[in-house]
């Protein structure tokens, strides 16, 4: 039995980032930039006006005042998408709209709120500036500028900036295909009745969104039985994936094959026990250069090992950083622990008068599915410890 730091080290320092592939930048959302991103143009490509009004050489306003308006000929209208051949001349100004190209001529914009139009004349009732209410050309990205870094996880303005720079495809990293394989003869599909000895597949559902949480592709490889040849097959048939998991018969049962035939279609077992709770029973190896996990079938235990090992794993296949999510919060109850092994708690914190507060869903239990319903994070408790009284400040994982 290791300890878990040694054990996360393990598996991270076992995968490594995926190739990337080609995508259309729909399909870019939430997935990992492969490479950086540069501009082949400026961003305005023009000089354009940023309010409704009319554009003027600036000189022309000097000395106007409410009192006493300068009086300019509007000599033409320039529309976003509209005509342009309009030019400003000393005493004349053309009708603007947002986002219209300046004309030639003009070195500002007044707001249509702060003129009066007589007819073919527009009356300026205050002074402007040179380059009042333009937006210049490269003012928001320049030719040649790195405008997304590789690794970048992609959200809905980088696919923005895509389509402004015309790019209609990019390169990403991956999703791992993660196959997902129920192991037991107690497990029966949630649409059964349930009877003595049975439980639904509960942990099929469960894990299979923890991978779409993470960012993996999930592929469900159905319910292996506990009968060695067809759990042989059945796993030789997950090696076309990029990760595969197991749920259930990892422990010292009599029936708990998942091991053994691991071992024998050729897995490097890296390690088998961590010194934890819950999910101490842990699998992790590698076959064919690919990472297995052989996870616990109690659903909490498979839960919280996938949060604490598979997940950090399929964040390094995605070529993303392991985000921090661990903060330090005040602990409201007493708690009692076995020493040597570190514990995950399942927990409720919160923010509270400038802190983070936490206390545990109540009943720890394995398979208390339902302590994972209420919780939002876990309480991490180091092996040494055995009594942690209320009001220590401890660390806790957010999920």
């Amino acid at each position: 039995m290791i300890k878990f730091e040694e054990a996360l080290n393990i598996v991270l320092g076992s995968v490594s980032t995926l190739a990337p592939e080609e995508v259309s930048i729909i399909d870019s959302l939430e997935r990992v930039l492969a490479g950086d991103v540069y501009s082949d143009c400026d961003i305005p490509a023009f000089d354009y006006s940023a309010m409704d009004g009319f554009a003027l050489r600036f000189a022309d306003t000097k000395g106007a005042l409410p009192e006493s308006c300068i009086r300019l000929e509007i000599v033409g209208e320039f529309r976003a998408g509209g005509d342009t051949s309009s030019k400003v001349g000393p005493g004349e100004a053309v009708r603007i709209m947002t986002g219209a190209p300046i004309p030639e001529g003009a070195d500002a914009v007044i707001m249509v709120e702060k003129t009066k139009e007589n007819g073919g004349i527009v009356e300026i009732c205050e002074e402007v500036e040179a380059g009042d209410n333009i937006r210049l050309t490269g003012e928001d990205i320049n030719n040649g500028d790195l405008v997304i870094h590789k690794g970048t996880l992609l959200n809905s303005a980088h696919v923005g900036m895509f389509a402004s720079l015309g790019i209609s495809r990019v390169n990403v990293i991956k999703k791992p295909r993660v196959a997902l394989l129920m192991t037991g003869d107690e497990v029966i599909g949630i649409d059964e009745e349930i009877r003595p000895g049975k439980v639904r597949n509960s942990n099929a559902y469960s894990l299979f969104c923890q991978v779409k949480k993470y960012g993996g592709a999930p592929v469900n490889m159905g319910t292996a039985r506990d009968e060695k040849d067809s759990l042989r097959e059945r796993l030789k048939s997950c090696l076309d994936c990029d990760l595969i998991i197991t749920s259930g018969g990892v422990s010292m049962g009599e029936y708990d094959y998942v091991k053994d035939v691991m071992n024998e279609i050729g897995m490097e077992q890296k390690f088998w026990k961590v010194a934890m709770r819950p999910g101490k029973p842990n699998l992790f190896g590698l076959i064919d250069g690919k990472p297995f996990f052989g996870l616990p079938g109690n659903p909490v235990s498979g839960m919280v090992g996938f949060e604490v090992f598979i997940g950090p794993a399929i964040r390094k296949m995605l070529g993303q950083k392991d985000e921090e999510r661990d903060v330090d919060a005040i602990l409201q109850e007493d708690i009692k622990k076995k020493k040597g092994l570190m514990f995950f708690i399942r927990a409720v914190t919160r923010w509270e008068g400038g802190r983070y507060v936490t206390k545990t869903t109540g009943p720890q239990g394995s398979g208390m599915l339902s302590s994972m319903v209420r919780a939002n994070s876990l309480i991490i408790l180091p092996e040494d410890e055995q009594l942690i009284k209320q009001g220590t400040m401890v660390k806790v994982r957010l999920l």
